[in-house]
């Protein structure tokens, strides 16, 4: 049985490591934490085989098709399958409702009401998945392996779609656009910047109603903000600190290295790897903080990121190999003389990290073996 320490861990490593949506979506972790353990609205989209908005003339009557969203379905068609409604309330006769079919289901599938005016936009949404493009190298935890359609260019577009309809007066747009911002691929956020407007997006970090979303929308102030933004964040992430609040605390970390760059991380280092005050949660947000951006290598360069994390290695030497997966992922195996010394110092006792550890000097071994 392994410790609290060993699942702290473990947690870490599923995060950072496991492809999971796919092989080629790297979701964001930073935002995804609130949606991962749900199938959202764009995913069950993205797997349907047909999906149609139906619409009944009256309360009972059948449901006909008003509107194909994907498949081959025939306007003015009756729904003759039986159809599993929403948790939501039905929609009122005469509103369209969004149904989705899988091809090995018995029955329809009610996502819930949204307006007929809305069709293009969800067929627009449908087909950035035939965008061609390079495909990003991995994924955030769900449950399908649907994202893997979608290319960096495929995102982009998708995420220029949705963004004018979060928090739309529309609950299932809304949750629609919101699902698929958090969990998209976190480099291609960057499409948020001069098309969001940020006033707007600080409203909805202040309701407290929509805390579940806070975290995707603290990633967009890091595009899109500006100097105020950078500056209301880090009196967020100094609030957190103070209290050990490690809620969303990943978010605003990646959100300021965005917004300030490059010279914020040494403040990572100090204030994270190298107080020994902070708790696991804390040290595990400023990880994942800077593995978006060292996978993103852009405006933190991933070099700069791997500086940090052989910080994080001499800072905290029990705990070195929560970042061995990441290294190894990188190609980076000058790590491999320190974790050689620190295995033989019997300074991991963490059979976890130390198992994390060994892959990553097999994975060194079989690296320059390949180019010998």
């Amino acid at each position: 049985m392994l410790g609290r320490r060993s699942s702290h861990w473990l947690k870490l490593c599923f995060a950072l490591t496991l492809p999971l949506i796919s092989t080629t979506a790297v979701a964001c972790p930073l935002c995804y934490e609130a949606a991962r353990q749900m199938m959202t609205e764009g995913v069950q989209l993205d797997s349907a085989g047909r999906a149609v908005l139906a619409a009944r003339e009256a309360r009972g009557g059948p449901l006909r098709i008003v509107a194909v969203v994907k498949g081959s379905d025939t306007l003015g068609d009756a729904i003759a399958e039986p159809v599993a409604e929403p948790g939501d309330p039905s929609a009122a006769a005469g509103e369209p409702s969004l149904l989705i079919h899988d091809p090995t289901a018995p029955r329809w599938t009610s996502l819930g009401a949204i307006p007929l005016k809305d069709a293009d936009w969800l067929r627009r949404i449908v087909a950035t998945r035939e965008v061609a493009g390079e495909r990003p190298r991995r994924s955030w935890p769900l449950t399908t392996s649907t994202a893997d359609a979608l290319s960096y260019d495929g995102w982009r577009q998708r995420i220029a779609l949705v963004l004018p309809y979060l928090e739309n007066s529309d609950a299932l747009a809304a949750r629609i656009a919101w699902g698929e911002l958090a969990r998209a691929p976190y480099a291609t956020l960057n499409v948020a910047r001069s098309r969001i407007d940020t006033s707007a997006v600080e409203s909805w970090l202040d309701n407290p109603k929509l805390v579940s979303r806070h975290a995707a929308y603290t990633l967009l102030l890091g595009f899109a903000g500006s100097e105020e933004d950078a500056a209301r964040i880090e009196q967020r992430i100094e609030a957190a600190w103070t209290s050990h609040d490690a809620t969303n605390l990943a978010a605003m970390i990646a959100a300021d290295l965005e917004l300030r760059g490059p010279s914020r991380v040494g403040w990572v280092e100090a204030m994270y790897f190298a107080d020994r005050t902070r708790t696991m949660p804390e040290i595990e947000a400023a990880l994942l903080a800077l593995n978006v951006h060292g996978d993103a290598n852009c405006t933190v360069s991933r070099e700069r990121v791997i500086q940090a994390y052989r910080t994080f290695i001499r800072e905290r030497p029990p705990m070195a190999g929560f970042v061995a997966p990441q290294l190894a992922d990188w190609n980076y195996w000058d790590a491999t003389t320190e974790y050689i010394a620190l295995l033989k110092s019997n300074a991991i006792k963490d059979p976890a990290s130390e198992f994390a550890i060994v892959n990553y000097l097999q994975r060194s071994a079989a690296a320059k073996a390949a180019v010998q």
